[in-house]
């Protein structure tokens, strides 16, 4: 690792100035777990590293009667403890406690995963089906973008130089909604995903009906994909068997995987279908109350 300067700013508008001054030999250090890797490797080398850990804006964990406020430094652990989180969002819990083990929770954050824009992403997909909107900011203003359009390709996203992701925005969960998120992995000391899905589900008050679904899948394409195809085919149909297999055969279909070392095209369309088909019923379940 080549020498580099550690820069603490401590308000947004610090942070902005440090990083516009720095350019693109800057980068920001939420939690470290991808990036610290990077730079002991040499493959990125920058002269300057500014920690985000005592900017408020990027560490905010709040609620208010519509909407969560998760900054984009907030670690894996503080989220899985949080009661709130743990009530109103599991899908986040679900994907939030396979990021590596207990140390690495301790440093993790979602806005650093979804940064590091990689294709397994565990995060990503629950994000999505979750609505999540990444609030953005740079000296210029502030903006903000659907997960689902975050991401432009492996290791890449929609951030100018000059931005910053300060939070998500995601709104709390309607009555009767329901979300799960699961993955595939091919043995235990290999946390990275062959295949994932998360699937949000909003259901009538029957608790037999469909009104709204989502589905976003992983490891399956450049950048993690939202499945859109799928809400016409679950929306206002019965909850059923061939109903789910639809949108899950919809979604093996979106999938474009490659073959390496993790696992075959063929391999990687089947365990979408399979983990799609789970995540949905895992997420009705939820939306009934029984899980």
């Amino acid at each position: 690792m080549r020498n580099f300067d550690y820069k603490l700013p401590t308000s947004l508008d610090e942070l902005t100035d440090m990083l516009s001054h720095g350019g693109h030999t800057a980068r920001l250090l939420a939690g470290g777990t991808d990036l610290v890797v990077a730079m002991r490797g040499r493959r990125i080398t920058p002269e300057f590293v500014i920690d985000t850990k005592h900017v408020d804006e990027l560490n905010e964990l709040s609620f208010n009667d519509h909407t969560m406020i998760l900054g984009a430094s907030v670690t894996c652990r503080n989220v899985c403890r949080d009661p709130q989180v743990v009530k109103n969002f599991p899908a986040l819990i679900d994907c939030a406690t396979l990021i590596g083990g207990t140390q690495i929770q301790n440093r993790a954050t979602l806005g650093g995963n979804l940064c590091n824009a990689a294709p397994s992403a565990d995060t990503i997909p629950a994000l999505i089906v979750l609505k999540a909107q990444a609030n953005i900011c740079s000296p210029h203003g502030n903006r903000r973008v659907p997960v689902e359009e975050f991401c432009t390709g492996p290791g890449q996203t929609i951030l100018e130089p000059n931005e910053i992701l300060v939070s998500f925005s995601i709104p709390l969960p309607r009555k009767h909604e329901g979300a799960f998120f699961i993955r595939f992995i091919p043995r235990n000391d290999m946390d990275i995903a062959i295949a994932n899905a998360a699937a949000s589900i909003v259901i009538d008050s029957s608790g037999e009906t469909i009104i709204e679904g989502r589905v976003a899948i992983g490891a399956v394409a450049p950048t993690p994909l939202y499945v859109s195809d799928v809400e016409a085919v679950l929306s206002g149909r019965p909850i059923a068997d061939d109903v789910i297999a639809q949108a899950a055969d919809i979604a093996r279909q979106a999938a474009r995987p490659i073959t390496d070392m993790r696992g075959t095209v063929d391999q990687r369309k089947h365990l979408t279908e399979v983990l799609v088909r789970r995540a949905l019923n895992g997420a009705v379940n939820r939306a009934r109350g029984s899980d």
